[in-house]
């Protein structure tokens, strides 16, 4: 087993872009977990299958290959929002749970940033983080993300997405959003991804030489 280094945070907190380049540092593999339930409402949306059937979302579920996830396509906001409902079903979470795991053997070591990695998939991760801001700052970041991509980005109604897709997944039953006991907490509210990469570096690399 490789080292592990569990990234979890709402929407929009800034752990993506984070886990990416502690990747991209370490020459680890990355994996997005919400991709992986976006991919799954992708999938059902693309042969019309409804999003509230969940034998159909398990079946769509064994399907999805985590080597092969398309960022691009599956960044999409309404993507974002169908995803949401696939990930409250506990037989999904499941299988894309398991997924998850073996991906996170891979060597020599895996960052894998989502809701529940520190949590569920991972508990056993040499270094957890918990990433998160503001719902205001986050509902800029993802505006201007939005219209950087040519969209129609209305910061309001973007507020509350968030804060419908928060509440959603902070009370879900199964595999709420929340820190781990052990995760260390990094705001991102006030600082750029140059400070933020800084201060999870130097967690990391007390984990490492410990």
């Amino acid at each position: 087993m490789g080292f592990v280094i569990a990234i979890d945070g709402p929407a929009a907190s800034g752990k993506g872009t984070l886990a990416r380049r502690l990747a991209a540092h370490y020459g680890f593999h990355h994996l997005d977990s919400g991709l992986t339930y976006r991919a799954v409402a992708h999938a059902l949306g693309q042969v019309g299958l409804p999003l509230d059937n969940e034998e159909l979302a398990v079946a769509a579920a064994e399907n999805i290959d985590l080597g092969s996830l398309d960022r691009e396509i599956l960044s999409a906001h309404e993507i974002g929002e169908a995803a949401s409902k696939i990930a409250i079903m506990p037989a999904v979470r499941r299988v894309l749970v398991e997924k998850q795991r073996e991906f996170s053997i891979r060597p020599p070591g895996a960052v894998i940033d989502g809701r529940d990695i520190g949590t569920i998939v991972c508990p056993h991760a040499q270094v957890k983080l918990y990433v998160t801001a503001s719902p205001e700052v986050r509902a800029r970041r993802r505006s201007d993300e939005i219209a950087a991509n040519g969209g129609d980005a209305d910061y309001e109604k973007v507020l509350d997405d968030i804060r419908r897709r928060d509440a959603r997944d902070e009370t879900r039953a199964d595999s709420p959003l929340k820190p781990a006991a052990d995760a260390h907490l990094i705001d991102t509210s006030s600082m750029d991804i140059e400070t933020a990469f800084r201060t999870a570096l130097k967690i990391v690399e007390a984990a490492r030489a410990a």
